[in-house]
Order: structure tokens, then C-alpha cells, then sequence
């Protein structure tokens, strides 16, 4: 699996917003997921880890998750081609408001 495919599915895109707010704790993780059980959570968690996109770390006998930014690279680096797309049709919705408020 990509880092496309991982991001395809909405319960780790939740988990990837979980965590853009800060490291949580697995437990915490699956608390905010009350539609998933805990090994489905953490079937999750593990594609993510596999795919560069968040880390984990032992604290006692909890699991700390976190983002990975370099994880994000390639996302952002396919995401690079469109921003300008968008930059040029921002630009053209900027000057035309500006017109129309004269």
C-alpha cells in the first residue's frame, strides 16, 4: 500500500487530523473512534506506520503516536502541481471581487 491508499480511507484520515493536533496515546486514538474496535484502530495505526506517515514510541505500557511531516512529502509534493492551478484561479477570483467592490 501507498501513502494514496492509506490516506483513501476516512477512519485514517481522522486519525491523521487526531494527530496534527499533537502526539496521542493509542488509547486516546481509539476513544475518539467510538464507531471502531480497537484492533480495527489499530489495523489503522499500523498501515500508517508502514507507510511513513506516523511514528510511535513506548511510554511505559503506552503507545504514543505522532505525525511524521516527512511522511507527508509526496502528498505534497502531487499536491504541488495543483497549487498553482488554483494560485492562477484565486488570483482571477481576487481581481474580479476587487472590481466588482469599486
Amino acid at each position: 500500500m501507498d501513502v494514496f491508499e492509506a490516506v483513501a480511507e476516512p477512519s485514517r484520515r481522522t486519525l491523521l487530523d487526531l494527530l496534527a493536533q499533537g502526539e496521542l496515546a493509542a488509547g486516546d486514538l481509539v476513544a475518539a473512534l467510538p464507531g471502531l474496535t480497537q484492533p480495527a484502530v489499530s489495523r489503522h495505526l499500523r498501515i500508517l506506520r508502514e507507510v511513513g506517515l506516523v511514528e510511535v514510541r513506548p511510554d511505559g505500557q503506552r503507545r504514543i503516536y505522532a505525525l511524521r511531516p516527512d511522511g507527508l512529502a509526496e502528498i505534497d509534493k502531487w499536491l504541488g502541481r495543483y497549487r498553482r492551478y488554483w494560485a492562477r484561479h484565486l488570483d482571477s477570483l481576487e481581481r474580479h471581487l476587487a472590481r466588482n467592490q469599486e
